[in-house]
């Protein structure tokens, strides 16, 4: 049952608030800046030629120091979930090397299902510790750009479609790795929200909508963190390459939110010598074709300033000094998986798993419950380290979903059937459609298997080619004819239990009918078919929460029902997957303009406020046990005001819940949505345990951007404050003034 619970009105005791909003907060003082008179001796040391030789990549994933003055090359660590192996100078083939194989680490989505800020903070240390094994002092993530649309390329390694969920968590795996001795690198800065024409899509977007949704995660990473790098994305926002925009790169980034570090280009993402250099860019990646002889001749013939140059090469020796080097001789000599960051790997994957539904009881899998158990579905098998484009992992191993039912069910007779067809790079290059009818050999010998069991587990979802960077999905149908397969398997045996294996929403509205238990298991990294295991058996209850909105159908999402996502056919869509393996410039498309027209409202800000009926919301995810949430108290205090409220476990099962703190404004002059995640705790608690939850938010939480001023304001009135255990599962609620 919900409770109601109507807090007094405290009218005056936050209306102080408001007097004191800052316009522009002062950042800390940044670590960067404990060198500056030793960087001014260096600098005053150097060549132009070695300043400029700083200011582009040096081998694929290096920029140089000044070998003559002691100053090492900065080397950068690929991808996001994983140090990718140690790859060939100039290109992008791997050295083979028999040591470099890494830790997986659940992808973004994961880590964000876990809405836990220790998780991230253990995984950005784990990321840390395996990058200093391999001697690199920049790890180019963590990847925070918010999830605009179910289909984009990247969702899987982005965090959330909201933006104090990813900052949160942005923060704390910022530094978690900076904490290591490692930089990050956030990216890709900024709205890289749709993959499909990334390298000359031009977004347009309201001033309101980008501070308040797509810029938070970077500034909470630059200012509370205190990131050491920033990296350019490939498209345009307002007619401007993200790599030498103005306004994004010195006015936002430097001016406003006192960045220090440097800021480097995506990979091929340069598009000019002297608007790259006037505009904000340090580091062309990874060649020198605008930043190196190009820029030196700007130079020499007065273009671009010597101060200028000057700045760059300060920036990068503020990161130079900030992170100690490892010699090349000590770097590759153990293996760069090591046990504890495995350890890791696991405890963030079985937080993240997600319960969707649960009728009659078919979980959790306890001992004796069933005899014989189906394992159905390609995804069983199938590894999700690699694939598609982009940064991978090399695994030293991954245990996949059948392998870690079969090793955690001991005593159960367990069978696995393939069901559906595993769709391929070769499928991509032989333009097969991943959306296609079901194989019929391969489901009638599921459905046999179904008949002949206790209990089918339906491996679903996507892969890694499916999902992939460089090209946005067209659907978010399950591939390879899994919805026809789900039908057939429910119909065989009712006690049907479907996990997916993604990294983004899927459309559930046939396996949501027919499936009484659904789970979500994400790309969840090296243990990720232990967690399962564990989580299916009831060793861990669940406790992932979505971190992001399951529409009903596609055309419901914001961007498609507003028709401002420039859509393209498959066959374009597979031209622009084999153009970026073959290494081909996506640039020779045409220059699509993407208007941001839904302005604030994305993911659950949109649904609710459209009242759109959804497959799951924002923050949904259940439990083994159940929760009461009682005493809602709102307290003003200096910094905001203190939300507490006692939770307790009514179940049987030691658990973990998320409280969700959202707040509304409903007397607001401004359009705002129905209410907005401000806040949030992971709690664990013991079966009949009871906790007090005290939350603080802080008066920033209450801002909003005024586009008159072109800055951040708070509006006096009055607040809701909803608390529950997703967006749409409020359990408490109470008011406050502002």
């Amino acid at each position: 049952m919900k409770k109601q619970i109507l807090c007094a009105t405290t009218a005056c005791a936050l209306s102080l608030l408001v007097a004191c909003a800052p316009q522009t907060e002062q950042p800390k003082e940044s670590q960067l800046l404990k060198y500056e008179d030793k960087i001014t001796e260096i600098i005053s040391q150097m060549t132009l030629e070695e300043k400029v030789n700083m200011l582009h990549g040096k081998n694929m994933f290096s920029s140089a120091g000044v070998e003559r003055l002691g100053i090492p090359d900065i080397e950068y660590a690929d991808g996001p979930f994983g140090i990718r192996e140690e790859m060939e100078p100039h290109s992008w083939n791997s050295l083979g090397l028999a040591n470099d194989s890494a830790t997986f680490f659940p992808t973004g989505s994961a880590l964000a299902a876990t809405w836990s800020e220790e998780m991230a903070y253990e995984y950005g240390k784990g990321m840390a510790k395996e990058a200093r094994l391999r001697g690199k002092d920049m790890i180019l993530g963590p990847a925070i750009n918010i999830q605009r649309i179910p289909t984009g390329g990247r969702t899987y390694e982005y965090l959330s479609e909201d933006p104090q969920l990813s900052a949160a968590l942005s923060v704390k795996y910022t530094q978690g790795v900076q904490d290591n001795g490692v930089a990050v690198c956030l990216k890709h800065y900024a709205l890289n929200n749709q993959e499909n024409d990334r390298g000359s899509i031009d977004v347009k977007v309201s001033e309101r909508a980008m501070h308040e949704l797509y810029l938070p995660p970077f500034e909470a990473a630059v200012r509370e963190a205190d990131a050491y790098g920033v990296m350019a994305a490939y498209n345009k926002v307002e007619g401007y390459w993200c790599s030498e925009n103005d306004l994004l790169l010195n006015k936002i980034l430097r001016d406003m939110w006192g960045f220090h570090g440097i800021v480097i280009s995506d990979w091929g993402g340069v598009h000019s010598t002297v608007g790259a250099a006037m505009n904000g860019l340090d580091v062309e990646m990874p060649g020198n074709q605008y930043m190196g002889e190009a820029l030196l001749d700007s130079v020499k013939a007065g273009v671009v300033p010597e101060s200028v140059i000057d700045s760059k090469v300060r920036n990068l020796l503020r990161v130079r000094l900030a992170i100690q080097p490892i010699p090349k001789e000590e770097a590759n000599k153990v293996m760069t998986a090591q046990p504890e960051q495995r350890d890791i790997a696991y405890r963030v994957a079985s937080k993240s798993i997600v319960l969707l539904k649960n009728e009659g009881e078919l979980l959790p899998i306890l001992p004796g419950k069933y005899k014989k158990i189906a394992v159905i579905g390609d995804n069983a098998i199938r590894e999700q380290a690699q694939g598609g484009v982009g940064a991978g992992v090399k695994a030293l191993n991954e245990i996949t979903p059948l392998e870690g039912i079969q090793s955690k069910l001991q005593g159960v007779e367990i069978k696995w059937a393939q069901g559906y067809r595993n769709f391929t790079r070769e499928d991509r290059y032989k333009r097969i459609s991943p959306y296609q009818e079901a194989d019929k050999k391969l489901m009638a010998e599921a459905v046999q298997l179904a008949k002949e069991s206790d209990l089918v587990i339906f491996i679903a979802g996507n892969n890694r080619e499916v999902e992939t960077e460089g090209s946005d999905r067209v659907s978010i149908t399950l591939p390879m004819g899994q919805d026809e397969l789900a039908k057939a398997l429910a119909e065989a045996n009712p006690n049907l239990v479907t996990v997916l294996v993604s990294g983004a929403p899927t459309d559930l509205r046939v396996v949501k009918e027919v499936s009484p238990a659904i789970l979500v298991s994400w790309f969840n990294g090296s243990e990720g078919g232990n967690a399962l295991a564990d989580v299916l058996s009831g060793t861990i209850s669940p406790s992932g929460k979505l971190p992001f909105t399951y529409p009903v159908k596609l055309e419901d999402n914001q961007a498609y029902s507003l028709n401002v996502y420039p859509q393209i056919t498959e066959e374009e869509r597979e031209d622009i997957f084999v153009n970026l393996v073959n290494r081909k410039d996506a640039r020779e498309r045409k220059s699509p303009t993407a208007e941001y027209s839904e302005g604030i409202f994305v993911g659950y800000r949109w649904f609710e406020n459209k009242q759109i009926p959804v497959a799951y919301p924002f923050g949904h995810g259940l439990s083994y046990t159940t929760f009461e949430y009682a005493d809602l108290q709102l307290t003003p205090v200096t910094e905001g005001f203190e939300v507490s409220l006692q939770i307790s476990n009514t179940g049987q099962f030691d658990a973990e819940e998320v409280v969700q703190l959202y707040i509304g404004r409903p007397d607001s002059k401004v359009e705002r949505p129905m209410k907005e995640l401000k806040a949030f705790q992971r709690v664990a608690l013991k079966a009949g345990e009871s906790k007090t939850v005290r939350i603080l938010v802080p008066k920033d939480r209450l801002r909003h951007w005024d586009e008159t001023t072109h800055g951040w304001a708070i509006e006096a009135g009055k607040a809701d404050v909803y608390v529950g255990s997703s967006s749409q599962d409020i359990r408490l609620n109470g008011s406050i003034e502002i």
